[in-house]
């Protein structure tokens, strides 16, 4: 296998797995982070060092300076090896352990030093200073080398400056010291890296069971591919933080709730306004399938909670299929209706035979006018106070079935809605199964009668249909609404008891109420309420309907 080939590469190359790549990384930032402490604490330490060193020989240089018999036999003796200076400065450089201690009269010659062959030489650094009154710590070069050195002014009883004294301690002490404090740094710096590199394991672990141990390009693709994903689907899709914060809105959301990119990162509450829109994607409406209304646009929500305190909700938009529910329910409406009016118009047919048969045509002719008449008033009445044509017609419809069966189908005076619904389709579901379950229990009864009042108070519908039947048990009131609950045989076809568990969970759906109790009539009453059930008027401001 040639060294270019892709699996050596492989092999030189990072490790792929997010574990890994964290570990390292963070082992490599560990050890820079030591490293560079290291030398940072290096750097001051030699100065510091250096400052010692520098200290330490101005302290000896002014012990040596402050004992006035140094002064006296400077002035009375000549510069020699066997000299009093040079046996005192010995002596006070043994015991300091400096490298030198010179002593010079005021024109710079050495009255004592390490090398006896300096004695009586003039200094080879410059004693200006020092010999001006001032003291001086530096680090220089002279005739031993490097050193560190102090240098004060010598003065005598009377402070008149005879001379200098220049002390050094030798650079490679100081060096020294440094280097032996080198591999204990290293020992904490060591100690250090170790418990980053701990850490970072530890870290990396926690990383690897969040990530599930994915590459980052795995991770990097799979973000790709959510966002692809959540902006194709034809759902709206709403992520929030636990803080109630929009986390994330695709495509399809933000045109069903009319909001931009901008509302992310916003309160729900600020970005969509108090209705009941927020309150089912905050959670405040629990449920599943919630309709709700934005806008134009009715929807049908659900909301997820997430492990991290937030949730995800979904949004179907039901408007979209509302022309084909009005479609389907038109055409049931009318299939009832037809079927009835066929099986009433052979009857009718069969008396108006009869009555020509008898050759009795004004009563024929008379016949024909009432029974023509008392259906066109019907339905003129029912097309003046119900403004919806899906649910005038289903009325319509069912006042023919009522005929039919010897029931009085009617309709209050006072009975107004406009034609302004927002879910039709839903009210004549809920409208033709009241008036169903009316008709049987009126059917049969000594003047039976049916009665839907439908009246509106601001956005909201209240519906009433009552009858002339047994009426419902007080005891009974809420069970009645229960998915299979039912008085009649079931059908070999089918299954009863879902109609009014149907009708009760379309008005929740919508925010309201249905409720059973009894009619002034003696039979039973069925009240429904839709709070939101009306678009704005045109006239009213062009507010969203929440």
């Amino acid at each position: 296998m040639s060294p270019t080939s892709p699996a050596r590469r492989l092999r030189l190359g990072l490790p792929r797995r997010v574990f890994s790549q964290v570990l390292l990384m963070q082992l490599a930032i560990a050890a820079g982070v030591a490293v560079l402490a290291t030398g940072l604490f290096l750097a001051p330490l030699g100065d510091q060092l250096d400052d010692q060193a520098m200290r330490r020989a101005l302290a000896i240089a002014q012990t040596t300076a402050a004992q006035p018999r140094i002064a006296d036999d400077l002035r009375a003796s000549k510069p020699t090896a066997g000299g009093p200076v040079q046996a005192e400065a010995e002596r006070i450089r043994r015991a300091s352990g400096a490298e030198y201690v010179v002593i010079m009269n005021k024109d710079g010659v050495r009255w004592s030093h390490t090398d006896q062959d300096q004695i009586g030489q003039v200094v080879s650094t410059d004693p200006s200073d020092a010999l001006a009154g001032r003291e001086v710590m530096e680090i220089d070069d002279g005739t031993l080398g490097r050193s560190a050195r102090g240098k004060v002014p010598l003065r005598d009883i009377d402070g008149d400056i005879v001379g200098a004294v220049s002390v050094g301690i030798e650079y490679d002490s100081v060096r020294a010291r440094l280097v032996h404090a080198i591999p204990g740094l290293f020992a904490y710096a060591g100690g250090a890296l170790a418990v980053g590199a701990l850490a970072a394991y530890l870290i990396s672990r926690r990383v690897q069971r969040q990530t599930r141990d994915l590459a980052f390009s795995d991770i990097s693709a799979l973000l790709a591919e959510r966002e692809a994903m959540l902006h194709s689907i034809r759902e709206g899709v709403v992520a929030l933080d636990r803080a109630g914060r929009v986390r994330l809105l695709n495509d399809e959301a933000q045109r069903l709730l009319g909001l931009g990119a901008e509302a992310i990162g916003q309160p729900l509450d600020t970005a969509l306004g108090p209705g009941r829109t927020t309150d089912v994607l905050a959670g405040r409406v629990t449920g599943t399938d919630l309709l709700t209304v934005r806008g134009q646009r009715v929807l049908v929500a659900n909301r997820m909670p997430t492990d991290d305190g937030g949730a995800v909700a979904t949004l179907r938009d039901r408007t979209e299929l509302e022309q084909l529910g009005r479609e389907l329910d038109s055409t049931r409406g009318l299939i009832d209706a037809l079927r009835a009016q066929d099986h009433e118009h052979a009857n009718r047919m069969h008396t108006l035979l009869g009555l020509l048969e008898l050759e009795m045509y004004e009563e024929a002719a008379e016949f024909v006018g009432e029974v023509a008449g008392a259906h066109r008033v019907t339905a003129e009445q029912i097309t003046e106070k119900i403004g919806d044509p899906l649910l005038a017609a289903l009325l319509v419809g069912k006042a023919t079935v009522a005929a039919e069966r010897g029931v009085v189908l009617s309709v209050p005076r006072d009975t107004a809605l406009p034609d302004r619904l927002i879910d039709p389709g839903g009210l004549v579901t809920i409208v033709g199964n009241l008036v169903d379950n009316a008709l049987d229990a009126a059917a049969g009864t000594p003047h039976a009668r049916v009665e839907v009042d439908v009246r509106t108070e601001g956005r909201a519908v209240v519906l009433r249909v009552r009858d002339t039947g047994p009426g419902v048990p007080a005891g009974q009131r809420e069970t009645i609404f229960t998915e299979g609950w039912s008085t009649k045989e079931p059908p070999a076809h089918g299954k009863r008891g879902i109609g009014l568990a149907l009708v009760r969970r379309l008005a929740e759906r919508q925010g309201g109420s249905a409720r059973a109790g009894a009619s002034p009539e003696g039979g039973a009453e069925f009240t429904v309420v839709l709070p939101e059930a009306l678009a704005q008027s045109e006239l009213a401001p062009t507010e969203e309907a929440r």
